[in-house]
């Protein structure tokens, strides 16, 4: 339930896709995520700092940690099933459509 918790709150699951490739600095994630504001993107860094998830850096740039890294191996299937979800969704409206 805690693992739900924390990913039910919006912006963490789109923190941890975006620290997917790499370190990121504050300013660079937080225009990755849509330019959030700073106060929200500091506290849901902080909430995933807490669950070591991400860590910061020495060059204060944000990175996954190993825990953070599975969390991404484990969204994988989700991202395959929107895929298919999202093909499935665009079929019907082309049928609508026509």
């Amino acid at each position: 339930m805690a693992a739900l918790d924390l990913f039910g709150r919006r912006w963490n699951l789109r923190i941890i896709w975006e620290l997917q490739h790499g370190p990121v600095g504050f300013r660079a994630l937080q225009e990755r995520c849509d330019n959030m504001s700073s106060s929200v993107l500091r506290q849901r860094l902080t909430e995933l700092l807490d669950a070591a998830l991400v860590e910061q850096q020495a060059d204060t740039a944000y990175a996954l940690t190993e825990l953070g890294h599975g969390v991404y191996r484990a969204l994988r299937p989700l991202v395959r099933w929107s895929a298919e979800w999202a093909a499935t969704l665009s079929a019907a409206g082309s049928e609508d459509a026509g």
